[in-house]
Order: C-alpha cells, then structure tokens, then sequence
C-alpha cells in the first residue's frame, strides 16, 4: 500500500515537472529567445547595464519556475518594475557624485539593497495567503487589464522599428522600414500558417530560425539583438555567472537619510510584482484550465527578487506575453520554465555572437502576435451589452494600464467597481408595510443592510407617528457588516425610547448576539423563530479569527 501511494506521488511530481518533455524543451528555447531583447530593453529604461537585466531574467525564471505557483508561468525583468526602478537608482546615482568619497553605480547597490526588501514583502504576502485575494478582481478589471497590457506590449515594439543615425534614435525609412516590415509579416505569417499545418513545434522557434537564416545567409542589413545592445550603450551579452554582492549589506549604513526613498519604493515595486504575478496567473488558468497557487507564487516570487538583490540581477516578476508564448507553445510544466531560464544563462555564457545575430524584426513580429492572443477582442462586442459601469472599469483600467501602470490601473479598477456594487445594493434596500388586525405595524425589509445602505433603512421608519407594537421582519434581508448591527440598534432605541413596542424577527444567531452584547435589553426586542436564518456577519467572523 506505501509503494503504491508514493508511487502515485512519484508520478504526480513527475507529471508537474513535465508531461511533455520535447514541448517543454521546445517552448522553453522559444521563450529564452525572445527573453534576450525583453531583458535587454527594460535594463535600459531602468539605466542599468544589460547583464543586470539578463541575470535577473535567469534568476527570476529558474527560482520561479521551480516552487512558483503553476507550471508553465514564466518570470523574468519587466517593464512595469522597470519604470519604477529608474527615479530611485538616478536619485542614487546623484547622490553617489555629491560623495566625499565617490561610489561607482550607486543607484545600482541601492537598487539590490531595495530588492531584498522587495521579497520579504512579498514573501510575507504569500505566509499571510494574501495570494487569494486576486480572486476578487472583477471580470471587466481582468479585460481592461488584458487589453491595456496588449497596447502596452504593442507600443513597446514600435520602438524597435527606430535606428541609430548620428547618435540618435530616429524612425527608419526607405528600404531599411520595408524590409523590417516584410520580415515582420513574414515571422507572423509562419506562427499564423504553421500551426495549421502541425502542432508538433512551436511555431515561434521556426520563424525565428527561419527569419534569422534569411537575413544571415541572405546577407541582409537589418537591426539584430547584437546592435539593438550597442545602440542603447551596451557592448554585448558577454558575461559570466552572477556574483554575490559583498557590497550589498555594506552600504546599509551608507544609505542615510535616504531609506524612505527605498522603503516606498520597495512597497511600489512589490505591490507591482504581485499584481502582475497574480493577475497573469489567473489568466494562465483560464487559458488551460488548471488553477495555480497564489500563495505559492507570492513566495516564490519574493525568493527570486532576494536572490536577485544578493546576486545582482534586476529583479522583476511573472511576464504575461512570455507566459502566453510558452503555454501557446506546448509548455505546460515546469520543466519549460527551467529550460527558458537555463538557455538564456547558456546563450549570456557561450552563445552570445549566435543570438546577436537574431533579427529584432523576428522578435517583433513574435510578440505582434501575443498582442493578437492577449486582446481580449471579445470586449468590442459585448461593451454595449454589458452595464455601463462595468463598461467605463474596462475602458479605465486599459486606458491607466498605457499611461501609468498595472498596479495603479489594477486598484483603480477594484475600487472603481467596489464603489459601483456597494452604490447599487445600496439602493436596493426596501421596506414593505402592513398592519396585523392587532394593529401591529410591520416592516418586511427586503435586500442587504450594510453601511452603504443604512441611510435608506432609516428613512423607511417613522417611529413618532407608527402605532404603539411594531415588528420588523429581516426574513428578506441579510445584515452584512457592523454597520447594519448599529443602525438596528438606533432603530430600536428611538422607538423604545418613545415607550413602543419593537420586534426584530428573522434574524440570524450572530447578528442577535451581536445586538445583546451592545445592551441586554435587547432580549425583549428579538424574537426566536425556528425559521430564523443561518449567515454570519462579517464583523463576528473577524472577531472570531483576531
């Protein structure tokens, strides 16, 4: 019976690490291609040198890949970190040339000091299963988050189709914008065509292969990884393994007045990393119909961004259009994400001028089309068949998603629509009215009674001028928070204080222990019924787990 069982278990861990290992190898080389440029590009914007970024890349993508939340997710440096990133390491670097005693990169000790803060916060996320609360993003925040990030994914491509002119960044014309563009037509042609032909490989390795052979052996003068690296001040992926950083916990006390600017940072930084990390989870789920652990992803995620701060890597999270490529590819377990994170350290170490030989146009055109799988299309359809509020949250979040950042866009869209729910049930909130041939008054309170609707409640009641014996029946209503307990109580004191006779009826056993505990003459207000409701209130509940 023991065999048997870890037996079973032996082949349930298998199962997650691969169930198809040539996909997993397969797609796992695609996505360590196409990781080279992203890591490359957001290194720049952060102003950090590449290898920061490519070993932030590896460190993120093998840690995670291991104990992360689900298989087949991949992580690595991003753009919404790295947006984040830039104003501390240049508040940094300033203060680093004001020195007596001048310290090289500055803003990049600062940057790793910041990223050990940023895991524990986050590994602190997941120990407190905060992961769950992704779960209540609502539908039109995941939409406005899936198109936002699509628009931000396409217009980060556009300016790769700018070239180095005197020193300059400017837009490419004639034959040079002709040639990226056919090149580009055809990566997407290959992944669009391929797959109908076969499934067997991924169809973005063959039209990087294939673009890539072209443009070497065809001789053509296009703009590679290699020069995408020199234009933006590089020199090349050359490099070794990442090294410990000594120097890290040295300049803690260097650091001065300075921690507040670390500390905000680090919470920003993490905020966006869950977010993201979450958010891409939930939508890898739905794409294979399996579901993650949040919690899991949450310390996985704080792991790799600590190891990230002691080894010198950038740091960063879960990457929705490498996580779609991988998953679209075949990858499904976790040997994909171990083999795209391995691959990119292989490519850094031995097969650098290979890979800066790739076309940008191949790589542009790979992530044109997870522009095309992640838009959610479906959205200009149903938007005039859906409330309008949940309209407006769809077109914000993707609207905040391009102009500032996920984690703002994210949160603004829950609020948004928490506010929106709270307004609606608010209104909702009715009170009918009949006498009993004893000439007893009752209310019949129809809908939830929660601090958003505790004004119309009150308004329902006219206690100066209601008979002597009143009842009112929550038979029909649910008393959701403390606030609801509160307004029942002020109810009650004003017609007892006016010497009537008020009934509560229907109530269920927490919100009438909650009312004694306030006053013990509440036990002549509430009246037992074997038909009373079972719920429980949410203030009892969190008094309960305190």
């Amino acid at each position: 019976m023991n065999d048997q069982i870890s037996a079973a278990m032996t082949r349930r861990i298998f199962n997650n690490f691969t169930e198809n290992p040539k996909n997993d190898i397969l797609s796992g080389l695609t996505v360590a291609l196409a990781l080279v440029p992203e890591a490359v590009a957001f290194a720049f914007v952060a102003g950090i040198d590449p290898l920061v970024g490519l070993y932030g890349a590896f460190m993120m993508g093998i840690v995670t890949a291991l104990f992360g939340g689900r298989p087949g997710m991949i992580s690595g440096a991003t753009g919404a970190m790295a947006v984040v990133m830039v104003h501390m390491i240049a508040v940094g670097n300033e203060v680093g040339d004001t020195m007596a005693v001048p310290i090289s990169n500055l803003g990049l000790q600062w940057l790793f000091i910041t990223l050990l803060l940023v895991g524990g916060i986050q590994i602190l996320a997941g120990v407190f299963r905060l992961g769950k609360f992704v779960r209540l993003i609502p539908h039109s925040v995941m939409m406005g988050f899936v198109n936002g990030l699509a628009i931000v994914i396409f217009l980060a491509q556009l300016g790769l189709f700018k070239e180095n002119v005197n020193g300059t960044m400017e837009w490419m014309t004639g034959s040079t914008m002709y040639t990226m563009l056919a090149l580009v037509a055809l990566t997407m042609a290959i992944m669009w065509g391929l797959p109908k032909l076969t499934e067997k490989i991924p169809s973005a390795l063959v039209a990087i292969v294939v673009v890539a052979a072209i443009t070497i052996f065809g001789g053509l003068d296009v703009s590679t990884v290699g020069s995408f690296i020199q234009d933006g001040g590089g020199t090349g992926l050359q490099g070794g393994l990442p090294t410990f950083q000594s120097q890290v916990f040295s300049m803690f006390s260097t650091i001065g007045d300075n921690w507040p600017l670390i500390i905000s940072t680090a919470f920003i930084l993490a905020a966006v990393g869950l977010i993201e990390s979450l958010m891409t989870l939930n939508l890898v789920d739905e794409l294979t119909e399996t579901r993650g652990s949040g919690n899991r992803e949450c310390v996985a995620q704080g792991s790799a961004n600590i190891l990230n701060g002691l080894f010198g890597g950038m740091g960063g999270c879960a990457m929705i259009g490498q996580s779609i490529i991988n998953v679209e590819s075949g990858g499904r377990g976790r040997l994909s994400g171990v083999v795209a994170a391995v691959a990119l350290l292989i490519f850094v170490l031995f097969a650098a001028p290979l890979i800066e030989q790739i076309p940008i146009a191949a790589l542009v055109g790979v992530m044109f089309m997870v522009v095309i799988g992640t838009f959610a299309w479906s959205s200009f359809r149903i938007i005039t068949k859906i409330p309008r509020a949940d309209a407006f949250v769809l077109i914000a979040v993707s609207a905040i998603t391009v102009y500032m950042d996920l984690a703002i866009a994210v949160i603004a869209g829950v609020i948004i629509s928490a506010l929106v729910f709270a307004w609606k049930n608010a209104t909702m909130i009715r009170a009918r009215k009949r006498m009993k041939d004893d000439n007893t008054k009752v209310y019949e309170i129809w809908g939830p009674l929660f601090f958003g609707s505790i004004q119309n409640f009150n308004d329902k009641f006219d206690p100066r001028n209601d008979p002597d014996n009143v009842e009112i029946d929550f038979i029909e209503s649910k008393v959701s928070d403390h606030s609801g307990i509160e307004a029942m109580r002020g109810i009650a004191n004003k017609y007892l204080d006016l010497g009537k006779s008020v009934k509560f009826t229907h109530l269920s056993p927490e919100c009438k222990i909650l009312l004694m505990k306030a006053n013990p003459k509440f036990a002549t207000v509430i009246e037992d019924s074997i038909d009373d409701p079972r719920y429980h209130v949410v203030t009892d509940l969190l008094d309960s787990e305190v």
